[in-house]
């Protein structure tokens, strides 16, 4: 679903089993950037909508705050009711989410 954040249009799912998947998280799971351990799931960050900047920045942050380290790129750990923001390649809380961002309207 498309949602702001800092005023800005961003790409998020709520990560869930039985939710609607957008075309992206599809493709995704298809390519093998997205992958369920239990109910968890794996997400190879730098796979999924790669952009440069955000390629860097995760590369940067890799060593400080990053959940571990494969082949070619960086994997976060996302838990059902988290939200997987695309746009800025991270995973947030629910908590988080209510906090900082909001649905947009169809006229925004």
């Amino acid at each position: 679903m498309e949602v702001k954040y800092k005023n800005k249009s961003v790409e998020v799912w709520e990560i869930s089993k039985t939710n609607e998947q957008p075309d992206w998280v599809k493709q995704a799971f298809k390519e093998n950037y997205l992958s369920w351990y239990d109910d968890r799931l794996k997400i190879l960050l730098t796979g999924i909508n790669p952009t440069a900047k955000r390629n860097i920045k995760l590369g940067i942050m890799n060593g400080i705050l990053s959940v571990g380290q494969g082949f070619g790129g960086t994997y976060a750990m996302g838990n059902i009711g988290d939200f997987l923001d695309i746009t800025n390649g991270r995973v947030i809380s629910k908590k988080y989410f209510i906090k900082h961002y909001y649905i947009k309207i169809d006229d925004e």
